[in-house]
């Protein structure tokens, strides 16, 4: 292994990263096409998604199904159908509690670069427990008017926690994510949980199975 990275602050992704939400994500999207009359399954879903804006995913989707009904309308549906899943059954990436404990009392910061909004990311933190460790530490896409593969939403997440980019690594688990790492030129951790994640082999790129293995990489500037 290569010598931890010594760093003052990690930017993590939220969705997938930190909450366990990618398959009730993809459970959202499944049952409201299924209402329009789009057959879709929980497994093609997992397997074509790869994070982005909500406006991308659900015309992809939409070309995938046929279904025609406009996107202005099954936003909302999508958003209120993640809302309902996620209040029943959403739960923190095993590992990431602890993990989080751990960076704190290293006195590293933590922050979120998220494409999604504020408000989906405060829900999601607040219900697993997590919403402590990142009040006044979550940045959006909406916010940046950028989203992720292109790099500026990390250069923004940077620069309000008062750090440089060479002071900070980032966690993402999406092909998305990582590029924009990439794109940043960041040491950047691909959180590569799911069967389905792409082997993405880059220089600044680090492949991680677990959360526990992220605290092996880094150590307190």
């Amino acid at each position: 292994m290569d010598r931890p990275h010594k760093i003052r602050c990690v930017i993590f992704d939220c969705d997938g990263t930190l909450v366990d939400s990618e398959i009730l994500c993809n459970q959202a999207l499944v049952n409201i096409f299924s209402r329009q009359g789009g057959k879709l399954s929980l497994e093609e879903c997992i397997r074509h998604f790869q994070g982005g804006k909500i406006f991308d995913i659900l015309a992809e989707t939409r070309k995938r199904t046929g279904v025609t009904t406009p996107i202005d309308i099954l936003e909302p549906m999508y958003r209120e159908e993640c809302r309902q899943l996620f209040d029943k059954h959403l739960q923190p990436i095993d590992g990431v509690p602890e993990v989080l404990a751990q960076l704190q009392q290293m006195g590293i910061e933590m922050c979120i670069a998220s494409n999604g909004p504020v408000f989906k990311m405060e829900h999601t933190l607040g219900l697993t427990g997590l919403l402590p460790y990142f009040e006044g530490k979550l940045f959006s896409g909406f916010e940046a008017s950028s989203w992720k593969p292109d790099p500026d939403l990390l250069h923004f997440a940077a620069m309000h926690m008062g750090y440089r980019l060479s002071d900070c690594v980032f966690v993402d688990d999406t092909e998305k994510g990582v590029r924009a790492g990439i794109n940043a030129n960041i040491p950047t951790f691909h959180f590569a949980a799911n069967e389905h994640a792409p082997d993405i082999k880059h220089p600044v790129v680090t492949t991680i199975r677990s959360m526990h293995q992220f605290l092996e990489h880094i150590e307190a500037k």
